[in-house]
């Protein structure tokens, strides 16, 4: 532990210089430096071991130099890359933390971080019958984003036909299985036969497509959707926006969560028909699952029940080590990932 070893080398994923259009492994590099194992004099934060590392759409923004401000801070050139994790407590200067306690939350691209914004983390209550790494997906961020954006935003009715794009992704898999459990008719698209079979055979979709087959949305959302859309999650953007805007009922909801097809443009898409929203008065709404951390509670007491039970299926993908990180994390934005793309630096 910390006293036995004051300091050990520290691998760490660091990101070179900023990125324009599609991000590449060669934008970041491995490097192993030295960390001490001991917190700072007088430090409130805390000093852990990383486990699990999760790789998300929203950190290729964190990778451009932005002239105005964002919901997450940009990366910075020449340090490691942040984001979040699951890791156990070495020391701790904050008195919600104990030595051995598991967390989530942001910490670093590396084996060991210092982490001083305490205020981001959770303590995780250990429940042998469910892997800590679930604490990267399904009961951490793109668990609480699924359920505001389905529950909170869109309050979903039985019966309600509810489209999903990205279904396969670490939020739409689990998108799809909530609007399941309230009585809804649920369709996804994804980039392959093999996802399109995930959505169907695993995670009980009513039906789902593979978006790179169709050579016109609109027609394979009529051929899903023959009345009408009430609710859109939102992860795609551009053309499938588009439409599924032509597409939407009376009273629709649209979720705003990701444009994963506009994050690698230097030039955005333009979006032809937001006219539908307004004859038909969809309401669209954006969000960052940041805002809804207060109903983290709320969250555990639905979904651990729904994972007991097997209500509830997830599916990661995972690679292991921290030299595979960047291959994992440019791996999104090619869709290589089936389910939650997980790093494992250490299972100790």
């Amino acid at each position: 532990m910390a006293s036995e070893c004051q300091v050990m080398s520290n691998k760490q994923v660091i990101l070179k210089d900023y990125v324009t259009g599609f991000p590449k492994e060669s934008d970041m590099e491995l490097r192993t430096s030295t960390t001490s194992l001991k917190l700072p004099q007088g430090s409130t934060g805390v000093l852990v071991k990383n486990l699990y590392l999760s790789c998300d759409p929203y950190m290729r923004g964190r990778m451009t130099k932005r002239e105005t401000a964002s919901y997450v801070d940009t990366f910075h050139p020449g340090s490691p890359i942040t984001g979040f994790g699951v890791a156990r407590v070495l020391e701790s200067g904050d008195p919600k933390f104990e030595q051995g306690d598991f967390i989530w939350g942001i910490t670093g691209w590396e084996e060991y971080s210092l982490i001083t914004a305490t205020q981001s983390l959770f303590k995780i209550h250990q429940d042998p019958s469910i892997p800590l790494s679930y604490y990267t997906g399904i009961l951490g961020m793109p668990g609480i984003t699924a359920f505001a954006g389905l529950y909170e935003i869109c309050s979903p009715k039985k019966g309600e036909t509810v489209y999903v794009s990205a279904a396969s992704g670490a939020v739409g898999q689990l998108v799809g299985q909530f609007a399941k459990l309230m009585g809804c008719y649920v369709v996804g698209s994804a980039g392959s036969k093999e996802k399109v079979d995930l959505l169907k055979n695993t995670f009980g979709f009513d039906e789902a497509f593979n978006y790179k087959e169709e050579s016109n949305l609109d027609a394979a959302l009529k051929r899903c959707f023959p009345e009408g859309i009430d609710i859109y999650y939102e992860n795609v953007g551009g053309k499938m926006l588009d439409a599924v805007l032509l597409n939407m009922r009376s009273r629709g909801r649209i979720a705003v969560c990701g444009m994963i097809s506009q994050y690698n443009l230097e030039k955005p898409e333009g979006v032809h028909n937001l006219t539908s929203l307004i004859a038909k008065e969809v309401r669209m709404q954006g969000f960052v699952a940041f805002s809804y951390y207060h109903l983290y509670g709320k969250f555990l007491e639905m979904v651990l029940p729904h994972i007991k039970e097997g209500k509830v299926t997830y599916v990661e993908d995972m690679v292991e080590g921290l030299e595979s990180a960047p291959s994992a994390l440019v791996g999104l934005f090619a869709g290589r990932n089936v389910g939650k793309q997980v790093v494992v630096v250490s299972q100790e």
